[in-house]
């Protein structure tokens, strides 16, 4: 009897029964919560680092950011720049509003921390599915995607949360009236503008998977460039809702640049598609 030959990886792939999709889908989805659960357990029981040092850090004039924009401000000779105190005080208002926010917060930590490892296992998923060309074309998505969204995150974190706490917390619309603020407030607060600028941060992948598709070229994105700055500068306005110039500009200008990188990706995928046709 003829030996028979070992099929490729992607027809074996092929030959997989629904059920046979689903199991293997169930371990990757297993194998990332069992991440998501150790990283959460460790954040958990690292609770003065993970809430002194990093969650209610930019609640305090000593944060990092507030003692830039004082250099900032005593080089440029601009005294409104300097944060010098935060006007309000953080309270927990309910029995269990320390212990629930304890578990919650340490779940989004687990989460962002285990993001490379769950995005991979997904990866792992799909990659089967693709075709070689597209497998070559896609090279290092994991790592990109998890870069993007780390740089998102720590743009978020150092720069737009603590331009819009020290608008916010500063905001009065009477001397009368002192701001105390709710624990989860100010955690949803923070956590919805980090994990925001983590995902606004993958637009480059978005266009890269768009113009792969042939949906949005470098051609495209061009001419629809003064669109997509009106855009930017909405998406900015609605992120900080610091009123000053200064704040706009300075969350609108890394997503400028990352639209004038989608560009760029863009332009190279075309220059791939010519080569191969």
């Amino acid at each position: 009897m003829a030996e028979e030959l070992p099929q490729s990886e992607h027809e074996g792939e092929g030959e997989m029964s629904f059920l046979d999709h689903l199991e293997a889908l169930r371990w990757h989805i297993i194998r990332s919560l069992a991440a998501m659960v150790f990283f959460m357990i460790l954040a958990f029981f690292s609770k003065e680092i993970l809430f002194h040092d990093i969650i209610l850090a930019p609640s305090r004039p000593d944060f990092w950011t507030y003692r830039m924009l004082c250099r900032m401000a005593e080089y440029l000779d601009q005294p409104f720049l300097c944060v010098k105190q935060l006007s309000f005080v953080i309270q927990s208002r309910t029995l269990t509003g320390q212990f629930s926010t304890h578990i919650g917060v340490s779940l989004v930590a687990g989460l962002i921390i285990a993001f490379p490892y769950v995005f991979w296992e997904i990866w792992q998923f799909v990659k089967p599915g693709l075709y070689p060309k597209e497998r070559s074309m896609t090279t290092g998505a994991v790592f990109y995607v998890s870069l993007l969204f780390f740089l998102g995150i720590s743009f978020g974190y150092w720069i737009l949360a603590p331009l819009s706490i020290n608008f916010l917390a500063n905001y009065q619309i009477d001397p009368s009236i002192a701001n105390e603020v709710d624990l989860m407030s100010y955690i949803e607060t923070l956590i919805m503008m980090v994990l925001s600028c983590g995902l606004m941060f993958q637009l480059p992948m978005v266009i890269l998977v768009l113009a792969k598709a042939g949906i949005a070229g470098p051609g495209f994105l061009r001419a629809y460039r003064r669109h997509a700055i009106i855009i930017i500068v909405i998406i900015a306005a609605f992120l900080t809702p610091s009123p000053d110039l200064f704040s706009l500009l300075i969350v609108a200008l890394p997503i400028y640049l990352l639209y004038e990188l989608s560009i760029l990706l863009a332009a190279r995928v075309e220059r791939q598609e010519a080569r191969l046709s």
